[in-house]
């Protein structure tokens, strides 16, 4: 339902207390919807691995110690056990020192406890009473406890977690975790169980459950909210916004809440984008990446606020015309790097929240405006540093291996979960729902792996028709709005005249591409698409000790070496008249790829100023 009942000519009025969204220390799970109470309950669990013992639902005292959230495959979960871990079960006491820093009480009577993310299937217990399950790796989900907990408020409760997560079942999203035992080729060691931050919050009766932002056009926002509990009646839904860098009121909104919806739409236009001449002031760009604060108020019938939550937003369009990819209707080039979001001593987990916002820095140090998160959903508060520090962000779907009716089904649906949980932020200009025919692999001649892809892109563009969708990043595309290619070419002036001109272009897209594959299939054509080279490079190069399986696409003998090429490939792109932009592979050295810009342990290969030399051409 969408109503708008016009703007209330009053001060914005945010709630004491609420963190300011924008400005925010990087540590909230949820970045884009805040209270001003919350409970972390990363840190030490018992853990199990040994069996599946239906008597551990309610607790497992004699387990192994845990450092949640990091997963038992990795050295920093203190477990360092990197073999296979089909199911595990995790244990932690909730106490109450854990309520109140979740803000439970009389105006939050209900307790909600989040779940970042659990790969891949994951079960609840609270004091060995079932509370819910959720199936998918990379995607949050969060259950009511309020009445589980009983009504004793000193009383501690035991919360058990069990993860099954079949290390040989190539039907679940899984992105870059390696099916085998050991590391092979571009596989990497597994991320099993929780892995991203596992929180409490209090919220009232009724509650706002879920907000995200669309840009409707370079003035309008529209806001959708989700509501939970239960509702009196007769609720307005107000919607201040703000844009604290210039200390300006943009727009206070209130709109009438049907009684029965939980769903709820309403238009918030920002008057000051009317003038034209002026509309680039508040625009969101990686060069400018300014963002407006957001309170969004449930109101009562009697005017009180039940429930005020903390959020942001920017201003901002992408789309694709001309041959180009658009920002705020211009052309904008995309310098990308691709990030597969991965630590030595952590895997998928990021080692701190502190690691998150280093990544964007590192990225944007390098010369880069952009970054591919590889197939991974990476944690939201990377995606609120891109926001704020501004980087593009291509948001990337973890590919299944095996094409089958349960295959689909699982990839679509925790894609579509992730499509929502991240829509809101305007650092994501991108989605990519497959990779290289990852799943698809006989797309270039079945039929009925065309329509999945398809089915992918469409589904993306009805969940969120605002960005361009990839169809099939890399080769044989059935339907992209950009045409992706991976070309892992090492000499400079060969590469620059496979994407020289238009009739380079043209030979592309009509004869086998790189890799030997076609770039378009299934009765796709030319519809005169941004063209982007988005993997390249990956020159092999270790300085200090070597890795005796360590590999690139191809080789540098040394540093001096390593740069000229690198620069020769850069010099290829940018001597291209139709690419509309590129991404190198890759960030860092992963596992046995050892072609990454940085190494493992995010240090650059050559002074940084180099590498970013090559990158931007000066």
């Amino acid at each position: 339902m969408s109503t708008f009942d016009g703007t209330v000519a009053a001060s914005p009025s945010a709630s004491a207390g609420l963190p300011l969204a924008s400005q925010q220390d990087g540590s909230y799970p949820r970045p884009q919807m805040l209270r001003e109470h919350w409970a972390d309950l990363d840190g030490t669990w018992s853990f199990r691995n040994e069996g599946d013992d239906s008597a551990w639902r309610s607790g497992f005292p004699d387990a192994r110690d845990i450092t949640v959230p990091f997963p038992p495959e990795s050295v920093a979960s203190g477990i360092d056990e990197p073999g296979f871990h089909p199911v595990v079960w995790y244990a932690r006491t909730i106490t109450r020192s854990d309520l109140d820093a979740a803000g439970l009480g009389d105006a939050a009577p209900r307790l909600v406890l989040h779940f970042g993310a659990v790969d891949h299937r994951a079960r609840v217990w609270i004091d060995g009473h079932f509370i819910g399950e959720h199936e998918g790796g990379h995607t949050p989900f969060a259950f009511d406890v309020t009445d589980a907990l009983g009504t004793d408020p000193d009383a501690e409760h035991t919360l058990v977690v069990r993860a099954e997560d079949d290390p040989h079942d190539l039907t679940q999203p899984r992105g870059k975790q390696d099916w085998h035992e050991d590391p092979h080729t571009i596989w990497y060691r597994r991320t099993t169980g929780i892995w991203q931050t596992v929180w409490l919050e209090a919220v009232p009766t009724a509650s706002i459950a879920y907000l995200r932002w669309t840009n409707v056009d370079h003035a309008t926002l529209r806001l959708t909210v989700r509501f939970a509990g239960v509702r009196a009646g007769g609720e307005r839904l107000r919607v201040e916004a703000r844009w604290e860098e210039r200390d300006e009121h943009l727009a206070t909104i209130e709109s009438t809440v049907g009684d029965t919806v939980t769903e709820f739409d309403v238009l918030v236009p920002l008057s000051r984008q009317a003038n034209g001449q002026a509309e680039d002031e508040l625009h969101w760009s990686p060069e400018h990446p300014r963002l407006v604060d957001a309170t969004v108020t449930l109101v009562s019938s009697a005017g009180d606020a039940i429930d005020t939550v903390a959020s942001y937003f920017g201003v901002r369009t992408v789309g694709v015309d001309g041959g180009a990819f658009l920002l705020n209707g211009r052309s904008h080039d995309v310098r990308s790097v691709l990030n597969q979001g991965y630590w030595p001593d952590s895997h998928l987990a990021a080692p701190s929240r502190a690691a998150l916002r280093r990544e964007v820095e590192l990225i944007k140090e390098l010369g880069f405006n952009a970054a591919r998160n590889h197939q991974k959903i990476e944690d939201p508060r990377f995606l609120y540093w891109a926001d704020r520090l501004g980087l593009f962000v291509w948001g990337e779907a973890p590919g299944a291996y095996e094409f089958s009716p349960r295959a689909v089904q699982r990839l679509m649906r925790e894609w579509m979960d992730a499509v929502e949980r991240d829509a809101s932020h305007p650092s994501i200009v991108t989605w990519v729902p497959a990779n290289e025919s990852w799943g698809v692999q006989h797309i270039a001649t079945d039929p009925a792996q065309q329509a999945y892809a398809r089915s992918l892109a469409d589904v993306t563009r009805a969940i969120d028709p605002t960005r361009p969708v990839i169809s099939n990043d890399g080769w044989e595309h059935p339907d992209s709005d950009i045409i992706t290619v991976h070309d892992y070419e090492g000499d400079g002036p060969r590469l620059a005249a496979t994407y020289a001109d238009d009739a380079a272009r043209t030979e592309l897209f009509h004869g086998m591409g790189p890799a030997d594959r076609w770039v378009l299939v299934g009765g796709a054509e030319d519809l005169g698409q941004p063209v982007m080279l988005t993997e390249f490079g990956g020159v092999n190069y270790q300085p200090g000790s070597q890795r005796e399986d360590g590999w690139g696409y191809t080789s540098a003998s040394d540093g001096d070496d390593w740069i000229t090429r690198i620069t020769a490939l850069y010099d290829a792109i940018r001597a291209s008249s139709f690419l509309a932009g590129s991404c190198y592979t890759q960030l860092t050295d992963t596992m046995q790829e050892t072609n990454g810009l940085l190494n493992a342990d995010r240090t650059p290969k050559v002074p940084i100023e180099q590498i970013r030399r090559a990158v931007t051409g000066h």
